[in-house]
């Protein structure tokens, strides 16, 4: 039964397949050396900077936020990850959001991204965010159905992204 958890090195071969099926494209090889993270101690200090960034004080990239990320699995195969944002800068509450989530291209339309995303309200909540930003571009139908499946209210339209609200504490 998938899962989301905290990353894990559990997955290691799975994520490298994941990475491959989207063909080294943002949002999953963003920021990264992929064939570096192909060694094990390589994906381990991979996965243990993903976990510290839950931190206020780890090192990050200028701008960016704590965040706590969470990866989709089901035993030792990765299907997706998805990213909660502790709080929001004037460029996520415009455009990114609290929660960016992704499910690898072969796991996709079989109701992960609504499970992850469900499943990430109560870890929102416990980090006291409530209600939680989620957005999608305009012309990106499935995600805007996974977060109206999870309970999103629409708010408006800015650019090209539809913004959408999810309450965590009911």
């Amino acid at each position: 039964m998938p899962e989301l958890r905290k990353p894990t090195v559990a997955v290691h071969r799975s994520w490298l397949a994941a990475v491959a099926e989207a063909g080294y494209e943002p949002p999953w090889a963003d920021f990264l050396d992929v064939d570096r993270l192909r060694d094990p101690d390589a994906f381990a200090a991979y996965v243990a900077d993903q976990i510290a960034d839950a931190e206020e004080y780890a090192p990050r990239r200028h701008g960016w936020v704590p965040a706590t990320h969470l990866w989709y699995v089901d035993g030792a195969v990765f299907l997706g990850r998805l990213s909660i944002r502790h709080r929001l800068t004037p460029w996520l509450l415009e455009y990114g959001g609290h929660i960016g989530y992704d499910v690898r291209p072969s796991a996709r339309g079989n109701g992960h991204a609504t499970a992850m995303l469900r499943g990430a309200l109560p870890w929102c909540r416990k980090l006291g965010i409530d209600p939680v930003l989620v957005t999608c571009d305009t012309d990106n139908v499935a995600s805007r159905r996974v977060i109206e499946h999870a309970g999103g209210m629409f708010e408006d339209k800015r650019d090209n992204k539809l913004r959408y609200w999810i309450p965590t504490s009911g």
